[in-house]
């Protein structure tokens, strides 16, 4: 089985999250590496290429970055956000980009299987969560999307630069104030808690570990739960300064 990392940070500021994966993405020598995290506090992220400005209500969100991956805009609060950084040539990323995303799509809809919720592709057809002029990601589908009850739940982007791949995913746990009408994982309470014991961190865990299990039965991997070696957490560091300059946002 191939060793891969596994590293997780819940509640972790938003200019670490952004700028650990871009390091993780620079780090040709590091292991193929999962992220596991969530957000705090609520973090509206941009897609690299938007504009601020068509984003309307983005001020209601407390944070605000930029992705170096596309896509719609996020607001990461009640979801888990997962990354992949591993090398173009891993089997996950061979042929095509947008079987790369099948395969990844395949292993969260298996996750998503172990908490009661049937996703599948999009396809051809159109989603109720769809919505013009609000420049969400959750908003706007295409026909890799994961979703269920007819609404997107998951969202994916990826960035390649220098040989490697960052893919970012999002997990809905529950809406937002910027992303109404999507599908949500639901808060059953799981085979023995009740439902309001269990928070949104509790469910993203939960979920976490399955896409893990996921990975590791799909791609033969094994993995080591891990922390960042101490040269990323310094590049994340530095990297990450810039998603706190107003200008770096505003700029695409």
């Amino acid at each position: 089985m191939e060793r891969w990392r596994l590293i997780v940070t819940f509640g972790a500021e938003p200019s670490f999250n952004m700028g650990l994966d871009e390091a993780l993405l620079e780090a040709a020598e590091a292991p193929p590496t999962v992220r596991l995290y969530t957000w705090s506090p609520d973090t509206l992220s941009l897609g690299y290429f938007q504009k601020l400005e068509s984003i309307p209500g983005h001020e209601r969100a407390r944070a605000l970055v930029r992705r170096i991956t596309g896509g719609g805009a996020i607001h990461h609060v009640r979801e888990l956000t997962f990354s992949i950084a591993a090398s173009l040539d891993h089997p996950i990323y061979r042929g095509p980009t947008a079987d790369s995303y099948t395969r990844v799509h395949a292993a969260v809809a298996d996750a998503l299987r172990g908490v009661g919720v049937d996703a599948t592709p999009r396809g051809d057809r159109a989603l109720a969560s769809d919505r013009e002029g609000t420049g969400m990601c959750f908003h706007t589908s295409t026909p890799l999307d994961l979703a269920w009850n007819d609404r997107k739940g998951v969202g994916s982007a990826q960035r390649r630069k220098h040989g490697r791949v960052l893919h970012h995913g999002s997990i809905k746990l529950g809406d937002s104030v910027l992303e109404t009408g999507v599908a949500t994982v639901p808060n059953d309470g799981g085979e023995h808690g009740r439902a309001e014991h269990r928070t949104a961190e509790h469910r993203a865990a939960e979920i976490g570990l399955l896409f893990v299990d996921a990975l590791s039965q799909r791609f033969d991997l094994s993995f080591e739960r891990s922390v960042p070696e101490p040269a990323e957490r310094g590049r994340a560091r530095v990297l990450g300064v810039r998603y706190l300059d107003p200008a770096f946002v505003r700029s695409r």
